[in-house]
């Protein structure tokens, strides 16, 4: 007994094993298998997934995780902070797995960031949740009082969607004893209920029988089912009805029209009248056929009330039934096959798919995860999956029907920065059926290009004497990435120029990269300045290219030739002078002398030419326009003074042109003795123009020291009439109606006088003065002087030649005009009394 239960418990231990073992390898396979009741509540448990999986919670939260199935309705769902796995809907087994033993649901899950997939497969057990029922509650049989006893009667059978202990176990029949029951197990298994006619009927004893029929299952506890069987006693109809054939068997394609029949029934009746009037009508028809099948009662054609659908139902069978008038009826099997037609296109789901990925991501990283299926059979549903175009993603064959999008080389965001991957799947029918999914995938940049500039190299021409902070140019770059990564800033690469650091010259503007001259450059200092522009995007880390800028500086006219022969001379002050020996007895184009100048500035501005001023016998010398050459341009003569001053104007082709002078002394003499005793003599005059400025000069101090006597004189005259007013009566004058202070009294003489003014103005390098006339038209004003055939003025002649004036001086007021003007002086208010305006004297006699 010992060794018995040895045997026994190592067997149990042998069994356990194994199924550890099953269920170690089927995890190990990503596959895992749970059983559930039925009935059972929404969120209600199935299994601990990410224990049985070894999958860290956090892990799971984090990356996320979901549950799918091929079905519309998701019966499943995963709680991501405990990893649970429960139910999302009611479970009723009969709904889901109508007819079948067992039934399992089948679902994945999708773990998203590491892009797997695990098969879960969870049985639904039954429980005694369903009555036997059946399909009449109350049938009506007709006997004929002839029938013998021991004849068989089939009656419906009650039906039990529970499958197993939980299923349709008995039948009891209860209520009359000229009836029992007898129960025959059907091919298919099936008990079929048969009334059996145990003792004669006698119509005119007993017209009708009741009888109860009771149906049992065998769960806990027992359900039953009842029916109710009226038997009505007939007079004899001793021929039934007989179906042509017994089974009638016919397939259709699932995409037959509406309406259209399937087959149709035929039974004889060999009796006449109404007991061989046969009508037909379904015995045994499930819930589902009755959905789809339709029995014309008096022709007995079947017809299709609904589509097909093979993917929901390959097969009907059903029992019919073929009756006389009389209630003899006959039986007969119907089965309908139906045959698939390529009418489901492929089905894709995209279960997991990243809408964005770097660019530097390797070859073989999974974009996306799909699942492909086809409701059809066969060949029609075999799907093969494509991606269209030529795009840098293959398809890669997952677990069952999954399949990933993998990057098949390394994508390039410059190139394309958005990919619309469309996969195609398409059956095997004919026709073949396809669909597609498009995948948006947004290419991430990374900073992989280096600014690049618009040209290869930048030259510009910047003129000389440039404004401070003038703009030169602006270099641009551009950069392939995009963002961050894509903005461009510029500086200045080290340098110097001249010794200074290049930054004290030029700058670059940052963001624009304008190029701006910090300092006035000179073309004689700096004529060209070389620099590099260094271009850096915003990437990590960041990426620069170099471009190289030429800066011509363009001259300008700014430097006025410089005489370098003759030499300076220090006691000219502005200008240049030296001294040449010409003989007299030249012959013309004789060279004479040579003026040498240079120009600092370049091309056209330093271009150099030659003119002759001024010199002191015109035509005796020419001077070389290009070369400075100064020659003779005819043979001296004797009346040619021997002393000649030559100014030679040198000019550059810059606009405006700048130009200098060089003054040379030519001294016609036959030797150098000759020549130094020219030059020793003192007393020669310079010029003959000398002598008159300084008698100019003198004459105009002169005219000022009477100017400043007279206007002394006249106020000494209106201060003595002013006192005599105030001691005598106003004598009445000569001349009526002119006021008394018209008339002034000078030695004696008593003169009619009017204001006038000129100016005489000098310079110190003229030779002639200018002179200028008050213009007045007054018949009263006083000429500077007379004309000859008027009388002279009441100034007479005598009071003129008393002051010893020469007979063109002037009597009245003069100023003298250099060329800078001192600032006007006010005169003193006891003046202005006398003359009411600077410019203009009144004189008043009495």
């Amino acid at each position: 007994m010992c060794a018995a239960r040895e045997g026994r418990w190592g067997r149990r231990q042998r069994a356990l094993l194994c199924y550890v073992l099953v269920a170690a390898w089927e995890a190990a396979w990503g596959q895992l298998r749970y059983s559930v009741p039925e009935e059972l509540p929404k969120g209600s448990f199935v299994g601990d997934v990410a224990k049985d999986l070894a999958l860290q919670l956090g892990a799971l939260h984090e990356r996320g995780a979901r549950v799918v199935s091929a079905d519309r309705t998701q019966y499943f769902a995963l709680h991501a902070n405990s990893g649970h796995l429960v139910t999302a809907e009611r479970l009723d087994r009969e709904q889901l797995c109508e007819g079948v033993q067992r039934c399992v649901l089948r679902c994945e899950v999708i773990v998203e960031g590491e892009m797997k997939v695990y098969e879960i497969e969870v049985e639904i057990t039954d429980i005694n949740d369903n009555v036997p029922s059946f399909r009449e509650a109350e049938k009506e049989l007709r006997m004929s009082e002839m029938t013998a006893p021991g004849s068989r009667f089939s009656l419906s059978k009650a039906r039990d969607p529970d499958v197993g202990v939980n299923s349709l176990q008995s039948y009891e029949l209860s209520g009359d004893e000229h009836f029992s029951l007898s129960v025959q197990a059907g091919a298919d298994g099936e008990k079929r209920p048969e009334l059996v006619l145990a003792k004669a009927l006698d119509r005119e004893e007993a017209a009708f029988h009741e009888l109860v029929l009771r149906a049992s299952d065998g769960g806990e506890p027992v359900r039953t089912g009842t029916a109710r069987i009226r038997v009505s006693v007939l007079d004899a109809n001793d021929n039934a009805p007989v179906f042509s054939q017994a089974v009638y068997a016919v397939r259709v394609p699932e995409d037959v029209p509406v309406g259209s029949t399937l087959l149709t029934l035929t039974a004889t009746d060999a009796d006449e009248g109404l007991n061989a009037n046969v009508k037909y009508s379904f015995k045994e028809i499930s819930t589902k056929a009755s959905k789809v099948i339709d029995l014309d009662p008096e022709r007995g054609s079947i017809k299709l009330l609904r589509s097909l659908d093979f993917e929901e139902g390959d097969s009907y069978e059903m029992e019919v039934q073929a009756h006389d008038h009389g209630e003899l009826f006959d039986t007969a099997t119907v089965s309908i096959s139906v045959s698939d037609v390529n009418d489901n296109a492929p089905e894709i789901s995209v279960r997991s798919a990243l809408s964005e990925i770097s660019e530097d991501a390797p070859p073989g990283t999974v974009v996306a995860l799909l699942h492909v299926q086809d409701r059809d059979s066969g060949a029609n549903g075999e799907v093969r999956c494509s991606l269209v175009g030529d795009v840098p993603f293959r398809l890669r064959s997952s677990v069952g029907s999954y399949y990933s999008v993998v990057t098949a080389r390394e994508l390039d965001r410059e190139e394309v920065s958005e990919y619309n991957v469309t996969v195609w799947a398409s059956d095997g029918g004919s026709p073949s059926l396809r669909s597609s999914a498009v995948l948006a995938l947004r290419v991430l940049d990374v900073n992989d290009n280096a600014p690049v500039f618009a040209e290869a190299r930048y030259s510009a021409r910047l003129p000389e004497n440039n404004a401070e902070g003038a703009l030169v140019l602006t270099v641009r770059a551009w950069d392939a990435d995009w963002g961050q990564n894509a903005r461009v800033s510029y500086r200045l690469a080290e340098g110097r120029v001249r010794g200074a650091p290049l930054s004290s010259y030029v700058s670059v503007q940052a963001e624009t990269g304008a190029l701006y001259a910090l300092r006035s450059f000179d073309y004689e200092e700096v004529r060209e300045v070389g620099l590099c522009v260094r271009a850096e995007d915003g990437g990590a880390p960041a990426l620069s290219s170099n471009v190289s800028v030429r800066l011509l500086i363009v001259d300008e006219n700014d430097n006025a030739p410089q005489v370098l022969y003759p030499p300076p001379s220090s006691s000219a002050g502005a200008g240049w002078t030296g001294v040449e020996l010409a003989p007299r007895s030249a012959e013309p184009g004789a060279l004479v002398a040579k003026v040498v100048a240079v120009d600092a500035d370049a091309g056209q501005n330093a271009w150099l030419s030659y003119e002759l001023a001024r010199a002191t016998e015109p035509g005796l010398f020419r001077v070389g326009l290009h070369s400075g050459e100064v020659r003779t341009a005819r043979s001296p003569l004797a009346r040619d003074a021997p002393r000649h001053s030559l100014v030679v104007v040198v000019k550059d082709q810059g606009r405006p042109a700048l130009s200098a002078t060089a003054t040379l002394t030519v001294v016609l003499a036959e030797s150098v003795a000759e020549l130094l005793s020219e030059l020793g003599s003192a007393a020669a005059p310079a010029e003959p123009g000398g002598s008159l400025t300084r008698w100019l000069v003198l004459a105009v101090a002169a005219v000022s020291c009477l100017f400043v006597a007279f206007l002394l004189l006249l106020l000494a005259l209106r201060l003595r009439r002013w006192r005599r007013s105030q001691l005598l009566p106003p004598a009445s004058g000569a001349l009526r109606g002119v006021p008394a202070s018209h008339f002034v009294g000078i030695d004696g003489f008593r003169a009619f006088l009017h204001s006038y003014s000129h100016e005489v103005s000098l310079t110190a390098d003229s030779r002639k003065s200018q002179r200028r006339w008050a213009a007045d038209s007054c018949c009263n004003t006083l000429p500077a002087r007379p004309p000859p055939d008027k009388a002279a003025p009441l100034l007479g002649e005598d009071a003129a030649g008393a002051r010893g004036a020469p007979p063109d001086a002037l009597p009245v007021s003069q100023s003298l005009r250099t060329p800078r003007r001192p600032p006007s002086r006010r005169l003193p208010p006891f003046l202005l009394l006398a003359f009411p305006s600077p410019l203009s004297f009144p004189l008043k006699c009495s």
